[in-house]
């Protein structure tokens, strides 16, 4: 990471770019004044004091009123975790609000038929792990080959199976078997046909997902409608066929 990259992360945090720019000159420097933040950061001479000023407001810097006034940041420690509360805070009370707005304009009575898609693998594998997460009775995991599976789904598979949910994974690649050592494992022999296989996952027999994999993974999810009620029976009966076999 250079200063560019240092810069655009503190304004991630909440600073402005002025106040960004000169917290980083201030580390550079130790101790300055307003001229000598200014000689070695971009910053106008007489932008340097508003940032200043606000950036004491913060808590990340202190200020010494001499003539001229001279400034000092606080230390590394210190405001990484300023930084860090800040940042919570203020999620905090976005998603406070988007909690309290959400479905604000739903007509809960409405029956709702949603198919949803994902696109690209990290995007895949995310919805993969938020459903797999949120699983209180069954999951049925297929999968083509050990690139599909993560170590974050993995662990939360895991963390599942020790909750009491009752796993079952499929798939071609046998050597997938010590990977989920733990957990119910089936090996599927027959070759899907048409697209390339990707991934498929069912939870709590009322939640669906299914990918394909081309240039890049794609899929399709529901839950909780006729469309993820008849595709889950529909995987369930043909694996349980695989079982029986």
């Amino acid at each position: 990471m250079d200063e560019v990259d240092a810069i655009d992360a503190l304004t991630d945090l909440g600073l402005s770019n002025y106040e960004a720019k000169v917290f980083v000159a201030l580390q550079k420097l130790g101790t300055g004044t307003a001229r000598d933040i200014h000689g070695v950061t971009d910053v106008p001479r007489s932008q340097v004091y508003g940032a200043a000023e606000d950036l004491q407001e913060h808590g990340l810097v202190e200020v010494k009123q001499s003539k001229p006034i001279q400034y000092r940041p606080v230390s590394l420690e210190a405001a990484k975790s300023l930084l860090r509360d800040q940042f919570e805070r203020t999620q905090e009370r976005a998603f406070d609000y988007l909690e309290s707005a959400k479905n604000e304009f739903v007509d809960n009575d409405e029956e709702r038929e949603d198919v949803w898609s994902v696109d690209g693998r990290d995007a895949v594998s995310s919805r993969i792990c938020q459903l797999v997460a949120e699983a209180e009775s069954r999951i049925v995991f297929g999968l083509h080959d050990e690139s599909l599976v993560t170590e974050k789904l993995t662990e939360i598979l895991r963390e599942r199976a020790n909750a009491g949910v009752d796993i079952l994974v499929v798939s071609q690649d046998p050597s997938l078997r010590d990977r989920f050592d733990e957990l119910r494992f089936v090996v599927r022999h027959d070759k899907p046909e048409g697209a390339p296989a990707g991934r498929i996952l069912i939870v709590d027999d009322d939640t669906v997902l299914i990918s394909i994999l081309g240039e890049h993974e794609s899929a399709i999810w529901s839950s909780q409608t006729g469309f993820a009620e008849l595709l889950c029976q529909t995987v369930s009966s043909h694996i349980d066929d695989i079982i029986v076999e």
